[in-house]
């Protein structure tokens, strides 16, 4: 049975229940989202650590950067892409990009006038 569901899963690309992304790809978790398709979502940090801190996350589950297969490296560019978007339509300045497991994170700060 267990085998099953993994494959079931697998096979629609969910991410294991108990992680914070996926409740938040599930709106589980209230957040003010910015961007949205099939691929990722685009949503301003709950707790932010800047001034505007953005979360872009895919929705196919990647543990961590280091386990992501080849083939989402197409995925992984259009991570950066949606953000590099985001942040052009909020006026931001180009972002100081970090990864870490789960998320995709994009520091901005407002562009100065």
């Amino acid at each position: 049975m267990g085998d099953q569901i993994r494959t079931f899963r697998k096979s629609l690309r969910l991410r294991p229940s108990g992680l914070v992304a996926t409740r938040f790809l599930r709106k589980e978790i209230p957040a003010k989202i910015i961007y949205e398709d099939d691929q990722c979502l685009a949503f301003h940090d709950i707790s932010p650590q800047a001034p505007t801190h953005l979360l872009v996350i895919p929705k196919k589950h990647i543990s961590q950067i280091s386990a992501a297969a080849d083939d989402d490296e197409c995925l992984l560019g259009y991570l950066m892409i949606i953000g590099k978007k985001c942040a052009a339509d909020l006026g931001l300045q180009v972002p100081i990009c970090k990864t870490i497991p789960f998320f995709f994170c994009l520091c901005m700060e407002r562009l100065q006038k």
